[in-house]
């Protein structure tokens, strides 16, 4: 399954015109054709959203990063210090994940409607229905919100994920730990069992869910 580079549905007898989530383009701006085929393997233009996780949400992960390099000496200050901006740095990057996927999810049903064209009666009410009570609109991007949201479109989100790349298995669990993770910064309540066995974050393990995401972002 590729979510970001999108190509059409493989999965039993969808096509792309079924599968608004993976969104097709032969030219900036243009959903829906393919950009080159050749062997059977098709490369594809990625979403708007992804290019947007990709520059811009990347760049004010950087900016953490760099206010963190920016912190220099090896005195007990600069150590609490650093562990508040891996905290920061670990609440910044659930928050630009979630608003990515909410952005995808978005995307995906301005394609649906392109592909559909339903009549203008009914453009106005579909993407109401589809994104009613969107998770994304209101919790952390974890695995159950993203396999929720996307089911809308008839998609096994996990399913296919990890049949597409089995190391997203292990990215899942890196997206369910850096939820915990914000959510016992946001609330001040921290719990060693759902934070990986320990209550102090390292820049290591926040630059790992990083990696982690933006890996899933592209192949997903």
């Amino acid at each position: 399954m590729t979510m970001c580079g999108y190509s059409s549905f493989s999965a039993g007898t969808r096509d792309t015109a079924s599968f608004p989530a993976r969104l097709v383009y032969s030219s900036p701006g243009i959903p829906g054709d393919r950009i080159d085929s050749r062997i059977g393997q098709e490369r594809f233009m990625p979403s708007l959203s992804y290019q947007e996780w990709s520059t811009n949400r990347a760049t004010a992960l950087d900016e953490i990063e760099n206010a963190h390099a920016a912190v220099g000496g090896t005195a007990r200050g600069r150590r609490y210090a650093t562990r508040q901006i891996n905290q920061a740095y670990a609440v910044l990057l659930a928050s630009q994940f979630q608003g990515f996927y909410r952005d995808l999810h978005s995307e995906s049903v301005d394609h649906l409607l392109s592909a559909i064209s339903p009549s203008p009666a009914l453009r106005p009410l579909l993407p109401a229905e589809l994104t009613r009570g969107r998770q994304l609109d209101r919790g952390n991007a974890q695995p159950a919100s993203l396999a929720a949201d996307f089911s809308r479109f008839g998609i096994r989100f996990w399913q296919d994920v990890d049949r597409h790349d089995p190391r997203n298995v292990t990215r899942r669990v890196h997206l369910g730990l850096l939820n915990g993770w914000r959510n016992a910064i946001a609330h001040q309540d921290f719990d060693p069992a759902q934070l990986g066995g320990t209550t102090t974050l390292h820049l290591g393990r926040v630059r790992q869910w990083r990696n982690s995401l933006l890996t899933t972002g592209a192949l997903v």
